[in-house]
């Protein structure tokens, strides 16, 4: 168990102060995988640096096992931190160093023997996927390769927890599948809590248990995911978890008129919520409304029972059963818009 208990953290420079930490208090829970997620500036990285104390708070707690990390002594706190691994978004690793040496290195310091340290790097290589890599250099290795070594490296003294600092940013978007998948599989092989801060919201959804979200060094609300995409209210989360507006067929987009004319039919495009699925809201509108329609595009994903996203579609009723159909979206809070008429 981790708490984090009313951290507050003042930067002062020259004659202007900042604070980055503002009474925040979270809990985190043995195996669980939390995503702190916030914009630039928001405190994200502050706070994840305050956990294994590289950033002292000015005041508050960081409890991990029963220890007060702000009162360890500094000898004691050297020794629990080597029980945290942590990686970051530039991998840090040593350019002069093979992949084995970089992975050995934690080892080294720790002066492990020899042949454990050969056994305990090649075990870490394998487990990342890279046991090939032994005595390549960092500078031969991709982006996805490099954090695989980062997290082999971090693993090395059998932390409990791991601690992520925006791990997969500067990767591409396959590549950070890859290391989250990579991620989640350690946390549940291995047993190995882990605490990661992002800006992206489909990092969270990839691999997240729990989520809190931090704004200008406040944390705005905590929970499940679902919980989380539930409070679409708040303004900064709202931005977060915003599919966005659908682009319209380029085909149909150059048809598309602003006004209802004869023979059009409106494009509507649907923002789902928890509150009902896309299976029920499309009985609704051909089963009970007997209307036609067109479903032109869906971005729809599915957390636990409940579906978030949008729809487009084209009623193709007429226009007093169309209205019927928007009548009811308003009736039951599901936010629509007609884009147009085709």
């Amino acid at each position: 168990m981790i708490e984090i208990k009313n951290i507050s953290k003042t930067f002062h420079q020259k004659k202007q102060s900042f604070k980055a930490l503002d009474d925040v208090s979270l809990s985190i829970e043995q195996g669980d995988i939390v995503g702190i997620i916030g914009f630039s500036g928001a405190g994200k990285s502050t706070l994840i640096r305050t956990v294994n104390l590289l950033e002292r708070p000015d005041k508050g707690q960081i409890i991990i096992n029963g220890k007060d990390f702000v009162q360890l002594k500094s000898k004691e706190l050297a020794r629990e931190r080597k029980k945290i691994g942590m990686i970051f978004q530039h991998f840090n690793l040593l350019s002069s160093r093979t992949v084995f040496d970089n992975v050995a290195l934690p080892l080294e310091l720790d002066h492990v023997g020899s042949s454990e340290i050969k056994r305990k790097v090649n075990e870490l290589l394998k487990i990342v996927g890279l046991e090939d890599k032994a005595n390549d250099y960092p500078k031969s290795l991709s982006g996805g390769q490099k954090q695989r070594v980062a997290i082999a490296r971090a693993l090395a003294n059998d932390p409990y927890l791991l601690l992520c600092d925006e791990a997969t940013s500067a990767l591409d978007p396959a590549t950070t599948q890859s290391i989250l998948q990579l991620l989640r599989d350690i946390n549940q092989r291995l047993g190995i809590t882990i605490l990661l801060i992002t800006h992206e919201m489909d990092v969270i959804k990839a691999i997240c248990n729990h989520v809190a979200v931090i704004d200008k060094g406040k944390l705005l609300t905590k929970g499940t995911l679902q919980e989380i995409i539930s409070d679409k209210e708040h303004p900064v989360i709202k931005q977060f978890i915003n599919p966005g507006v659908m682009t319209i067929p380029q085909e149909l987009n150059k048809k598309l008129q602003k006004e209802p004319k004869d023979g059009l039919f409106p494009l509507v495009e649907i923002e789902l919520n928890e509150n009902i699925t896309v299976e029920t809201l499309l009985s609704k509108i051909h089963d009970e409304y007997k209307i036609p329609y067109k479903l032109l595009k869906a971005d729809v994903e599915y957390l636990g029972d409940s579906n978030f996203g949008k729809l487009l579609l084209q009623l193709k009723g007429e226009a007093e059963e169309n209205q019927k159909a928007i009548y009811y979206f308003n009736q039951n809070k599901i936010q629509n818009t007609v884009k147009g008429y085709a």
